[in-house]
């Protein structure tokens, strides 16, 4: 009976195993595998193990030039997704009904439409004639090239990005008794005192949960940075998707891919483990 009580977890936990083991840890395995072939243009992969690939990666700063960008951005954009949606999310926790409803739907609506249709009508705003030109030069000013550049791609990264940041926050804010804000009020703290010392403790987590999902999905956008960023502006998901698909380059696609899912790892754990601290800090 023992030995069954304690297999049970196991049993009922193994189809879960096993379908992420298929859709996840196979892929990866075998695009780790892929990375240490040998490519030649004149006879394709070879399944030969080289480290050429990795080192071209890490000795070209052709590449360097392009992840610093790519983290540059996505660290970027979940700034201002923050400093954006912890206000919106605060503001939109002390609306009652009906408006917290309709803002709420608000806040969701753009993850209703496309990334590439999102995408092409901020190509259409921030073109040479686009609506953001013209508002420019009717206030005597620009144009200003603005389409193609990295401040484009944060734009339109922004306003997809921005719900998986106020999504979090919001939550975390339900969490919190507007009976203790106000306590605090009442004992002559200001609002900024109030915030600081209650408010934002509290949000943390919201706030690490949020930035983690923007940072990620950000330094993984494929769409608006191909779309926004053109030809030359290059990240390092559209350097992968050139490497598969225009040079059929597999090995080194598959390279930069998990050099890219590594750095994120990476990035995200120690900004995990410096918000976990602060967060633990303010709470003891």
């Amino acid at each position: 009976m023992k030995l069954v009580a304690r297999s049970t977890p196991w049993l009922l936990s193994a189809p879960a195993m096993l379908l992420f083991s298929s859709l996840l840890l196979l892929p990866l395995t075998l695009t780790a595998v892929l990375s240490f072939n040998v490519f030649d243009y004149n006879t394709g992969v070879k399944n030969i193990f080289t480290w050429a690939h990795y080192a071209a990666i890490f000795t070209d700063d052709y590449y360097f030039e392009i992840f610093w960008r790519t983290f540059w951005i996505a660290g970027l954009t979940t700034l201002i997704c923050l400093l954006i949606g912890a206000p919106e999310a605060y503001v939109l926790s002390r609306m009652g009904d009906p408006w917290r409803t309709v803002f709420l739907l608000i806040v969701l609506a753009p993850l209703l439409v496309s990334v590439v249709v999102r995408a092409f009508g901020w190509s259409m705003l921030l073109g040479p004639r686009g609506l953001v030109n013209q508002v420019f030069a009717f206030i005597g000013m620009g144009p200003f090239k603005i389409l193609y550049t990295e401040w484009a791609v944060v734009i339109a990264l922004v306003h997809v990005m921005l719900p998986f940041m106020i999504i979090p926050i919001w939550t975390s804010l339900q969490k919190l008794d507007p009976g203790v804000e106000n306590a605090a009020l009442s004992l002559s703290a200001s609002h900024f005192t109030t915030l600081r010392r209650i408010v934002l403790p509290q949000v943390l987590p919201g706030v690490l949960s949020g930035s983690l999902i923007v940072f990620g999905l950000s330094a993984s956008a494929f769409a608006i940075p191909g779309l926004l960023g053109g030809r030359r502006l290059k990240m390092v998901a559209t350097v992968v998707y050139d490497e598969y698909l225009h040079e059929l380059n597999w090995p080194l696609g598959a390279a930069l891919a998990l050099i890219l899912l590594l750095a994120n790892l990476l990035v995200m754990l120690s900004y995990n483990r410096v918000l976990e601290g602060r967060y633990k800090k303010a709470m003891g």
